[in-house]
């Protein structure tokens, strides 16, 4: 015991008690040491000044006691230290690490990070937490002190993730023992992380970028869970550059911590931000000097405060180039270690040491990092190219017209200028040496073009809307040759007498949005880019049956069949379609894409209903490839054995964890769902009206500024890696973000000639109805007096329940939407909301730019509708917060809070996480007589039309917050079948992506 006690002395300014058990348990559970023994260790531990209190445990008597007493007597208590540890930041995972005045520069290992590491990413976004856990092990041999976790990614449920990676890691100990830094932008992952994390971690980060309140109240989270805190050089302004302001806000954020919040100083963490140099850009010139400086004045003016940052943005203008960036990193380093940064976020093993950098590069560097020579960029670009990754010198935008005819068009298609493109074309015709047909100027110069676009694309050095750019030139070239085509054409037919005609085309695919379904945005994208790599696409449109597509497949002798889908019951015609091309003895390769697609489901549930090949197709830059594969007789059986191996394989594995999952029965599960007091809260407000009240033609420039512009980008698969992800971060992305710009102040341009000429128009509705939950069900009343169970509902929306085992260390609640609506029984009068907002004319201006070759326009017009669809259900949702409803008058929020889910209650859509049923859409169709008064229709698989249209519920409880049912049993089904009055097959055909068991044949 005595090493233990020697050691909690010296690590604490509290005092120490000491009472030890009387020896350890004999054979028979009882004690043989003598009070004589027991005192005389305690006098020696008194003796030593090593304790306060002494007393004794287990098998201790009044003698013991006594001998105690005596024996301590003369004994002075131990005097406690005036500070342990003073000016060291203590942190600790399963064993203690100190950074203080003289440890050496700590190592945040970095590739525990979704957005930094595709490894790390692929093997969290697969759930094989276990073998992600190998990189994290690796991190800490390699000398990483402190380990940085990020489970920042769209796809992933944040919170969950980080919860999980933290738990593997407890049971780990050769990670455990360092501590953790949780990383993320989203403060509800950290909150996850610090909840499981043991020890005293990092938390990175917070900013004041949210104003002070949103800042104080992260800092005390962090600080009442025991973590260090890493604040960021932001505030409201935005981010610091220079040194001054990085100082500035730094000097405010320290201030707030240390009086307002009682943060320890030596628990407080400063990123001065290490910026890009090197970008070519003289505003960038002096970022490391002013990140160096600003570290030499926090730790001068900040006592306690370290410094901490993100290494790899300094170099990354040098991407590709690891070398030089290594040579960067060590560099800076040297000198900014001496200026006072303590740690760091680095690859642990891969900085080189100073001393063994290469003179040369070191020089270039230092001239670099120093900005003490205008053309230091050049230079280690320069000797890069030497001896590095040889570069491709750019032709000069003002030169490219002396170039020859055949340059002139493939840099005209590359760079989507139209301005020349007839001109140059008609100078190719003119050339009948080497252009005896106008056939050959397209498969020569203009296909050269496109494939080099083509190639571009697939390598990710040319982003969509550039494509779509290109291919609006090859489509001005090619209609300028059409009219010469078809004469030639036809005197070739008739000089022969023949009727054959040659196809110039890689191949023919035919493209349907399936049945039901009206969203087109992601097909239309692909069948633009396979345009541009000389494939005929002859597109279907939106909701076409299955005998339309599969009739003009054989019509068209098509080579590949394409099906794209956004909502779930596109899945099922998509089966559907697969069934009857296998009954009708088709052995045509289908394509399966759509933003609710999966390369699960597709190998599951469609593969195996067709012999031939089935394809999941991710998007539209690897359609090119895979219907390239598909049509090269050379490797499409190896290609094709390829996926036939991948998808057995996903089979297996969609099998064994359908094996592994375990639910709770029905009742358990609402035995454990969400129980409000519903009368230690506040009553629930009355509406300010009961029906509905609809929106003629709402006023779409108050819709603008709500408008979330991340999916937007998404639209153009356009995206930015970490920290630039997100509308307006992606416009500092080295890679997508002049594109990303360029597009979106052409989406600003047509958006607001849309607007101004009305060619968009907005309709809605929104109602309330008094409402009581019963069961899993939400009862809706046309009165608004007295309900009891049996007074009659107008209509009843129905509610699936979680079911999935949750972690036997969490007390969530398992949810369901009627959880936050007061029970029938309750005596508390309760309301239900309702909304049906769309935007109509998007369609028909789309047509219009189609049918004039428009294809970049035609996207843009539906992206933007879709857009501003959304932000008439988030300002219709502000409005009835604030107003119509008016349960959260005094709110004052950001769009940017709006987008995050800042407000109180929610929305939720049917055919969504919280609601995965559909036909819940029939019954607010009924209620609120949609159709009649919006025009906003249903299909028969309940897409709303127009496409650019969103519904859902309204809740106002502050506990009401979305969630995921997830998978479910077949009692669930056959319960809610049951409420419904619906068949069990018909509610598993609805409900099937959430089935939590195999349906039988």
């Amino acid at each position: 015991m005595r090493p233990f006690i020697e050691a909690i002395g010296k690590s604490t300014t509290a005092f120490i008690i000491c009472y030890p058990n009387a020896g350890l348990p004999n054979t028979f559970g009882g004690y043989d040491e003598t009070p004589q023994v027991t005192a005389s260790s305690l006098k020696e531990f008194a003796m030593d000044g090593l304790v306060n209190i002494v007393g004794g445990c287990c098998g201790t008597t009044p003698s013991h006691i006594r001998a105690i007493s005596e024996a301590v007597k003369p004994c002075q208590p131990r005097v406690p230290a005036a500070d342990a540890f003073k000016n060291y930041l203590l942190l600790s995972g399963l064993e203690p690490f100190r950074i203080g005045p003289y440890t050496n520069f700590v190592n945040i290992g970095e590739r525990c990070n979704v957005a930094g590491s595709r490894r790390f990413a692929k093997l969290i976004m697969a759930g094989q937490y276990e073998e992600a856990l190998s990189i994290a092990k690796t991190q800490v041999e390699m000398g990483a002190q402190v380990l940085d976790i990020n489970m920042d990614e769209g796809m992933l449920d944040g919170p969950t993730a980080m919860a999980r990676f933290c738990n593997f890691i407890a049971s780990e100990p050769d990670i455990a023992r360092v501590p953790l830094c949780i990383d993320s932008s989203n403060f509800s992952v950290i909150e996850a992380g610090l909840k499981c994390c043991q020890g005293k971690c990092i938390v990175n980060s917070i900013s004041l970028k949210e104003g002070e309140q949103e800042f104080l109240l992260r800092a005390a989270t962090v600080k009442r869970y025991g973590g260090a805190v890493v604040i960021m050089a932001f505030d409201e302004e935005g981010q610091a550059t220079d040194a001054e302001r990085k100082v500035e806000i730094c000097t405010r954020a320290y201030k707030l911590l240390v009086n307002k919040v009682g943060f320890d100083p030596n628990d407080i963490i400063f990123d001065p931000n290490i910026l890009t140099i090197g970008t070519g850009m003289e505003e960038h010139n002096d970022y490391a000097v002013s990140f160096i400086r600003a570290t030499k004045l926090i730790k001068e003016t900040l006592p306690g405060a370290k410094v901490s940052g993100g290494l790899s943005n300094l170099s990354f203008s040098f991407r590709g180039m690891e070398a030089i960036r290594e040579a960067m990193h060590g560099a800076f380093l040297y000198h900014a270690i001496k200026d006072g940064m303590d740690m760091g976020i680095v690859n642990a093993g891969n900085l080189p040491v100073y001393d063994d950098i290469d003179k040369e590069l070191l020089l270039l560097c230092e001239n670099l990092i120093w900005n003490r020579e205008t053309d230091a960029t050049d230079k280690l670009l320069a000797y890069a190219q030497n001896k590095g990754k040889g570069g491709k010198k750019v032709v000069q935008t003002d030169e490219w017209r002396k170039a020859c005819v055949e340059e002139r068009l493939e840099y005209a298609l590359i760079k989507g200028i139209e301005k020349y493109v007839v001109e140059d074309v008609e100078e190719c015709r003119a050339q009948v040496d080497c252009y005896k047909r106008p056939l050959h100027i397209i498969e020569g110069p203009l296909m050269n073009g496109m494939k080099v676009v083509g190639d571009l694309f697939g390598a990710g050095k040319m982003f969509l809307p550039q494509v779509i750019k290109s291919a609006r030139v090859m489509k001005k070239a090619v209609g300028y040759l059409i009219p010469f085509m078809e004469k030639e054409r036809e005197e070739m037919m008739a000089a022969s007498g023949s009727t054959e005609e040659m196809d110039p085309y890689q191949g023919t695919i035919v493209l349907a949005t399936v049945k039901g379904d009206v969203h087109d945005i992601g097909k239309n994208i692909v069948g633009v880019v396979l345009g541009c790599n000389n494939f005929r696409v002859i597109d279907l449109g939106v909701m076409v049956s299955c005998d339309r597509i599969l009739r003009e497949a054989v019509t068209q002798k098509a080579d590949i069949i394409g099906l794209s889908g956004l909502i779930t019951p596109s899945l099922d015609e998509m089966i559907y379609v697969a069934k009857e091309m296998e009954r009708l003895g088709m052995t045509t390769p289908l394509l399966i894409g759509g933003a609710t697609t999966s390369k699960t489901h597709t190998a599951v549930k469609i593969a195996p209903c067709y012999s031939s090949p089935v394809v999941h197709v991710l998007d539209a830059s690897r359609s090119v490839v895979v219907c390239s594969q598909l049509l090269d007789e050379g490797m499409r059986e190896e290609y094709l054995e390829d996926v036939k191996e991948e998808y057995e394989d996903v089979r297996q594995e969609h099998y064994d964890s359908v094996k592994d999952r375990r639910y709770l029965s029905l009742s358990e599960a609402r035995l454990k769902a969400l129980h409000i007091d519903w009368f230690s809260v506040p009553r629930p407000v009355h509406p300010q009206f009961l029906g509905t009240r609809v929106f003629e033609c709402y006023d779409l420039n108050s819709l603008v500024d709500f408008i979330d512009w991340k999916p937007f980008f998404d639209v153009w698969q356009l995206r930015g890696k970490y920290p630039n992800r997100g509308y307006p971060k992606i416009f500092k992305d080295k890679t997508v973000g002049v594109e990303a710009h360029r597009v979106f102040d052409d989406a600003q341009l047509l958006l607001h000639r849309m607007i101004d000429s009305h060619s968009l128009k907005g309709r809605g509705l929104v109602g309330f109805w008094r409402a009581q939950s019963n069961g899993d069900d939400i009862n809706v009343y046309k009165e608004d007096g007295t309900v009891h169970k049996n007074t009659k509902p107008i209509a009843t929306f129905h509610g699936l329940r979680q079911q999935a085992e949750k972690d036997s260390s969490s007390s969530e609640p398992f949810l369901c939407v009627s959880d936050f609506v007061a029970p029938v029984d309750s005596g508390v009068a309760d309301y239900i909301g309702m909304f049906v907002v769309g935007v109509f004319g998007a369609e028909e201006l789309s047509q219009q730019f189609q049918t004039q070759g428009d294809d970049y326009n035609s996207i843009m017009v539906k992206a933007l509708a879709d857009r501003l669809a959304e932000a008439f259900a988030e300002e219709l949702h502000a409005r009835v917060r604030k107003e119509l409803w008016g349960y959260s008058s005094d709110e004052a929020l950001q769009a940017s809070d709006l987008h995050r889910v800042r407000y109180q209650g929610i929305r939720p859509a049917a055919g969504y996480p919280s609601q995965p049923d559909h036909t819940e859409k029939h019954i607010m169709w009924s209620l609120a007589s949609v159709q009649e008064k919006t025009g906003i229709a249903l299909t028969e698989s309940l897409a709303m039309t127009p496409a650019a249209s969103v519904s859902g519920l309204y809740f106002s409880h502050p506990q009401a917050s979305y969630f995921a049912v997830g998978k479910i049993t077949k009692e669930q089904v056959e319960d809610y079948a049951r409420r419904k009055e619906m068949s069990t097959e018909e509610v598993e055909r609805w409900l099937a992506p959430i089935l939590g068991y195999e349906q039988e044949p």
